[in-house]
């Protein structure tokens, strides 16, 4: 069977700043990259302990790069514009470093797609973050996701989303740049296990696809945008006001999402 790991950076554990996750510099943030690298590979050894012939696709979905392809292990690396869209490849979802919605009290880097322009998404009137979007176009097409690894606040966000989810906390948030971490060796630990009891429990686990057609989609950003080049980018965008917009499609690949 062939799974699925979708990664980001502000989940690992050691990392609680924005300075750690906006830049490109590798100094700044590669020791997080590592850490990241090895819950990763934690997730990947779980999966495997149950399912040995797994094959593993991992997405780096980290704006600025969240890893060096070369520290993984077990598994293919993929950046986030070079995934196929071919969900019958794959037998589940899964999530590494996973923040939670941005506006999450007391969830440390919390956001959703930018830390820097969004306030908020909604989806047919949910507000949703990083995980519902990925994981409804998963279950649209028919595969669950079954485990994520990240901050307390991103365990409880997916657990509201998908009740059956097994998770691993790697992390326990204090604010947007606060949060007592677990050791290197307890998370990964953690992810190896909860990893494990994905794979064990994945026919428990149903798809996650509670956002049907027609997907109304609204945003608002936390400055005006530029109308006309909004309008650009997105032609059947309905003007709110100077930050928000809505949008309503029957393809869920015209969501901003992507």
């Amino acid at each position: 069977m062939r799974y699925l790991i979708m990664t980001d950076l502000e989940g690992a554990a050691g990392v609680d700043s924005f300075k750690q996750t906006r830049t490109i510099d590798p100094a700044e943030k590669g020791s997080g990259m590592k850490q990241l690298a090895r819950e990763v590979n934690a997730c990947v050894e779980g999966i495997k302990q149950v399912d040995a012939e797994a094959e593993v696709d991992v997405i780096d979905g980290h704006g600025t790069g969240g890893l060096f392809p070369d520290d993984l292990a077990g598994s293919n690396y993929l950046l986030y514009k070079d995934f196929q869209h071919d969900w019958s490849r794959y037998t589940a979802l899964l999530y590494v470093g996973q923040h939670a919605m941005a506006g999450t009290i007391d969830a440390p880097l919390c956001h959703t797609y930018s830390s820097l322009s969004v306030q908020y998404y909604r989806l047919n009137d949910v507000y949703i973050g990083e995980f519902a979007a990925f994981a409804n176009y998963a279950g649209l097409n028919g595969v669950p996701t079954i485990f994520l690894a990240g901050d307390d606040k991103a365990a409880l966000e997916a657990q509201m989303f998908v009740p059956q989810i097994e998770t691993a906390v790697t992390k326990f948030g204090k604010g947007l740049e606060a949060a007592e971490h677990l050791s290197s060796d307890e998370a990964c630990r953690s992810i190896r296990e909860g990893a494990k009891r994905a794979v064990q429990r994945l026919a428990e686990i149903p798809p996650f696809n509670r956002f049907q057609a027609p997907f109304i989609f609204e945003a608002r950003n936390y400055e005006p945008f530029d109308r006309d080049a909004l309008l650009a980018r997105k032609p059947n965008a309905n003007i709110i006001d100077d930050r928000t917009y809505r949008l309503e499609t029957s393809d869920y690949r015209q969501l901003p999402f992507f």
